[in-house]
């Protein structure tokens, strides 16, 4: 009898979810014609300054290495779009940053830009209702990617339970494209944390900003998302409740110490990237991203495009290979490739979080089991250390670093024999190689390349980050002449907590 009242009951349960499933289970959207590119003022900033190469199948490249560089490139395309804005994210934080963001995007809607915006589900945090609001607006457009049907509490993870093959799949990319003309692509999420704001993490980040050739295919990768079966229009996921936008009216302008104003109203906007166009450098380059809906779900053994382009890329490279990514995590068939690079006399170093500035325990437990493998293949890895000297350098602010707030990794960067750099959002672990959709710039060029190598191995350097070794199969972290056999500037229960993590089989879902 209680075998029949327990199946009984997982049935009632069955039927509640399946109730509260309530969404299509994929979408169909008109097909997007290609549209010519209109004629406006950032086209003809761009072709002023093309038209000095004369070579029209290249694409200007700056490094964003600052958060007030990120925030204010992205303001200044904001003021000077005329056409639309095509933005792409993971995470869009409703602080300060994103707040103002919005309603800069708002201002834009409000003069006839038409901005969409597509947004991963897995980071909405209840917010449904408010995007929900802005997407009444005329001009504004918001889709969310393979939400989750039940919105609320233990049954919206019940759900995830239910179809786990397909809603552990996340849109990990980020770009952000202004009337075709400019755009911005790497790791960088909307959020405080990311644009050095913050009173408690700031990370160190890195976008590119990019004009020419390579921004119609990153348009192109955006339609393809925004007409994918699994990008739903945001009122889909919203209740009946009514979320008045009012508190969009006065936005504070978010601050810095140490750093010009922001660029804001047209005119500023206008001076602002006409100065940035005589620092872009001129390059080959090519916009990579994975397909937003794999051919079968099911399967999460097969590497993604963006992870086949980084493996192709190694193989090629002769002489060095630089990593830089928040979360390191291989698995024994690329462990056995990188060995056999180091065989051939290929250096490879990576940076990556340590435990004291990695923000979460579970992803730097993957990369603590496989540490010791690392090291014994041949790989130097150095850790990034919370207080690092680096901080202070970019952010310019003592505030906003240690010992007020920490420091943390969130770049994704990897550069092959300094002569070609790859940015984007992938991190070089299983979950970017095998589940979520990911996307990368990759730039052949001398120069950049070998700025960008000068700027991770500045990283790597002991009074930023520790370096580990192995010895005996003991694990050692060095910084100058200092040595710890325990992870350092950490608490005896966080070490536990990630030795008892890595008990589980759970490295691809980190």
């Amino acid at each position: 009898m209680k075998e029949i009242q327990r199946a009984s009951a997982i049935m009632l349960l069955l039927i509640f979810l399946t109730g509260c499933a309530s969404l299509a289970e994929e979408m169909e959207h008109p097909v997007e014609q290609s549209v010519t590119p209109l004629t406006s003022t950032l086209s003809e900033l761009a072709d002023t300054h093309r038209a000095q190469q004369r070579t029209p199948e290249l694409s200007g490249v700056l490094l964003q290495e600052t958060g007030w560089d990120a925030l204010a490139q992205r303001l200044a395309l904001i003021e000077q779009a005329e056409h639309y804005i095509d933005i792409q994210y993971y995470i869009w934080n409703g602080d300060i940053s994103g707040r103002y963001l919005a309603s800069r995007l708002i201002a834009a809607a409000e003069r006839g830009v038409r901005v969409r915006v597509m947004l991963d589900d897995i980071n909405l945090n209840e917010r449904e209702n408010l995007l929900a609001a802005l997407d009444r607006h005329p001009r504004i457009d918001i889709r969310i990617f393979n939400p989750i049907p039940s919105r609320r509490g233990l049954v919206k993870w019940l759900n995830v339970l239910g179809d786990f093959s397909r809603l552990n799949r996340r849109m990990h990319n980020k770009s952000f494209t202004v009337d075709g003309v400019f755009s911005v692509v790497g790791g960088r999420n909307i959020g405080d944390e990311y644009f050095d704001l913050s009173g408690e993490l700031n990370f160190r980040d890195r976008d590119v900003l990019v004009a020419g050739a390579v921004v119609s295919d990153i348009q192109a990768s955006f339609v393809q998302y925004w007409g994918s079966r699994w990008s739903y229009p945001v009122h889909l996921l919203a209740d009946d409740t009514v979320t008045e936008l009012s508190g969009f009216n006065d936005v504070e302008v978010p601050q810095y110490r140490h750093q010009p104003d922001l660029p804001e109203g047209l005119e500023a906007a206008g001076h602002f990237l006409k100065d940035l166009m005589g620092e872009m450098s001129w390059v080959k380059a090519r916009f990579v991203s994975d397909r937003p809906v794999p051919e079968n779900a099911d399967d999460t053994s097969k590497p993604k495009a963006t992870a086949r382009l980084l493996a192709e890329l190694a193989h090629q490279a002769e002489q060095e290979i630089l990593l830089e990514s928040a979360y390191l995590i291989f698995d024994d068939r690329q462990l056995g490739e990188l060995q056999q690079l180091a065989d051939r006399g290929v250096v490879i170093k990576a940076l990556t979080n340590s435990m004291a500035s990695n923000d979460l325990i579970t992803n730097h437990s993957g990369y603590a089991g496989r540490r010791r493998a690392m090291l014994a293949g041949g790989m130097q890895l150095f850790e990034l250390k919370p207080d690092a000297i680096l901080c202070n350098k970019t952010i310019r602010d003592p505030s906003r670093c240690a010992p007020t707030a920490s420091y943390g990794l969130h770049a994704k960067s990897v550069v092959f024999d300094r002569k070609v750099a790859c940015i984007g959002s992938f991190n070089l672990n299983l979950r970017s190689t095998y589940l979520n959709t990911e996307s990368i710039l990759v730039i052949e060029n001398q120069a950049v390349s070998a700025k960008l190598a000068d700027d991770i191995e500045l990283a790597m350097h002991a009074r930023n980050s520790w370096q580990l070794r192995l010895h005996d199969n003991q694990l050692y972290w060095y910084s100058g002449k200092e040595s710890w056999t325990e992870e350092p500037e950490t608490e005896q229960w966080q070490r536990i907590k990630s030795r008892f993590l890595q008990l589980f089989p759970i490295e691809k879902y980190l």
